[in-house]
């Protein structure tokens, strides 16, 4: 549905051209104009623009003297550090392809990424090197990796910091250790500062708009991660796009928290940030008190997040020390942000939350709200150059406002296809008016002013009673009662109902003597009454996965190994 100009973002363009460069132009251009500024801030140790790209040309001549080569498609593996983002530029000035990979993966998974992704070479932190260390050694000789280089997180911080820039105390020996070069079998082990010392010249730029720059990893629904193949081009128009839809400059101060091996942090804050010459401030893990301090001592001015942080920085029994004034932007996605939060930002700070949407195949949003109006629990309306339609999922008609369909997006940040899977590319792509439009595989709506909101997975659906239930709506609607902090929503075997409704919750400190009852009474008489969970599980932590997205698989999976429910 085509959005009214009057809800469009002033002064945001509803198209731009695509640029015919590659990404690390990006960088070499703000190094250029900036050579002095304030790129990235780690601890309290800065790196300027002018240091980034050296480092980065650095790198990229060193991979180039182990044989990295055009199109080689290299692996990162590493928690949000300065460098990752050297990690990052340098494959790319070096004319090949990031793999970005989830810290959190165990050896057994990595195999996957080297295998799939015909990795030769990897870039890797030394907390996390014996894990692709061991995978690579479980593999055949010829699909091993042949080259690892290691960083210690203390190549870019000093250790003696203090003060607001200090890491957690329980950080300290995680990020402290000197770790261990892994044993690895038919690979070379080199060190990232030896790298970084490398003087033979870096190869000849010769990859454009058209290569690939990135193969980010997606879960989907079945099967082993499949890699999305993104071209220079898709991710330099969200970068940018990105920049623009926020009005930003080169002033913003930027708290970089998501993790850059996320679609989200890798295009929209990271690249973006480089883009317009911006400083980040960054962060290896989420700590709400970490947070608290940077902003207030650094005057960050954007934050882009996942609303669980949101909500755990506010609960901080410190938070009323920090100062949020500097805050012009606050917003992100992943989940919904709870309407009471977002009002509390509204009534107490002025902040407008500004929720967006998007895939890894999109290339972060593809949908976001204008900043000067957005909607609560809202996706926002398609982003610059995104056509997107609301379709019947099975005969692809496009809907009216209201209806319930499957988001379809066409833009020039939609991915290629997946790598090596023809089959999974043609069936995740259709043919509307002509274009070729990827099926999101998530269920939603618009409103009359063309906003979009997201109510389901196209899969995660709980049939009761052949009632059709919609677990996001009912945790949308758990969120408001006061004991809860956060809850999930999955389907239980039920012998009359077929399916019945279960709400695996987290409840607040201050509400620990909540009983079930007291939930499931609440729910009776604030939802229709096929919704209403008939179980309620108390958790102390909902499983997320390296994003912070609630892993609701994981949960509907432990399910299905329970004892059918005796129904009523």
């Amino acid at each position: 549905m085509p959005v009214s100009d009057a809800f469009w973002p002033r002064y945001v363009p509803q198209t731009m051209p695509t640029m015919a460069t590659s990404v690390w132009y990006n960088l070499q251009d703000s190094a250029t104009r900036f050579p002095n500024k304030n790129a990235l801030i780690f601890f309290g140790s800065t790196t300027t623009y002018g240091q980034l790209a050296e480092q980065a040309e650095r790198m990229a001549a060193y991979l180039h003297a182990q044989g990295v080569r055009r199109g080689d498609r290299v692996i990162v593996l590493m928690q949000n550090c300065p460098q990752l983002i050297v990690a990052h530029y340098a494959i790319m000035r070096a004319n090949a392809v990031v793999v970005p990979v989830n810290p959190m993966n165990l050896a057994q998974e990595l195999e996957h990424y080297i295998v799939d992704a015909e990795a030769k070479v990897a870039l890797v932190t030394g907390d996390l090197a014996p894990q692709l260390a061991t995978a690579s050694n479980a593999l055949p000789p010829e699909q091993r990796l042949k080259h690892l280089v290691i960083t210690q997180f203390t190549d870019a911080f000093d250790a003696q910091v203090q003060g607001d820039d200090a890491p957690p105390a329980h950080w300290r020996q995680w990020l402290e250790t000197q770790y261990p070069v892994p044993a690895i079998e038919e690979a070379t082990v080199h060190r990232y500062v030896d790298a970084l010392a490398c003087d033979l010249p870096a190869p000849e730029h010769s990859v454009g708009a058209e290569d690939l720059a990135v193969l980010p990893y997606t879960s989907g629904t079945t099967g082993l991660p499949k890699g999305c193949m993104h071209v220079h081009r898709s991710i330099n128009f969200n970068a940018v796009a990105a920049t623009l839809w926020g009005y930003s400059t080169m002033e913003v101060v930027s708290l970089t928290v998501v993790p850059m091996f996320h679609i989200t942090g890798m295009v929209a804050v990271m690249h973006g940030s480089i883009y317009k010459g911006a400083t980040q401030v960054l962060m290896p893990r989420w700590d709400r008190d970490l947070a608290g301090r940077l902003i207030s001592k650094w005057k960050v001015t954007n934050w882009t997040n996942i609303p669980t942080m949101v909500i755990d920085l506010l609960s901080s029994p410190n938070f009323a020390s920090y100062d949020l004034s500097s805050l012009n932007f606050i917003g992100g996605g992943g989940a919904a942000m709870p309407q009471a939060v977002a009002q509390r930002l509204l009534d107490s700070y002025g902040l407008k939350y500004s929720e967006g949407y998007g895939l890894t195949e999109t290339a972060a949003p593809s949908h976001n709200n204008p900043t000067d109006r957005p909607k609560q629990q809202c996706l926002g309306i398609p982003f610059i150059g995104v056509t997107s339609f609301i379709v019947d999922p099975d005969t692809l008609e496009k809907l009216p406002p209201g209806e319930q369909g499957e988001i379809v997006v066409h833009g020039p940040q939609v991915f290629e296809g997946y790598w090596k899977h023809p089959q999974a590319t043609a069936s995740a792509f259709v043919d509307i008016d002509g274009k070729r439009f990827f099926r999101t595989g998530d269920l939603g709506r618009t409103d009359e002013d063309g906003y979009y909101f997201i109510t389901d997975r196209l899969k995660r659906m709980i049939n009761a009673s052949g009632f059709k239930v919609w677990p996001a709506e009912v945790e949308a609607l758990m969120f408001r009662h006061p004991a809860i902090q956060e809850a999930c929503v999955i389907a239980a075997k039920d012998e009359y109902r077929g399916e019945t409704v279960k709400a695996v919750v987290v409840l607040r400190a201050e509400h620990q003597d909540t009983t079930e009852e007291e939930i499931l009474a609440w729910c009776r008489a604030n939802m229709a009454v096929y919704k209403t969970p008939r179980i309620v599980e108390f958790i102390d932590a909902l499983p997320k996965s390296g994003s912070g997205k609630v892993m609701w698989r994981q949960l509907q999976e432990k399910e299905a190994q329970e004892p059918t429910q005796t129904g009523s």
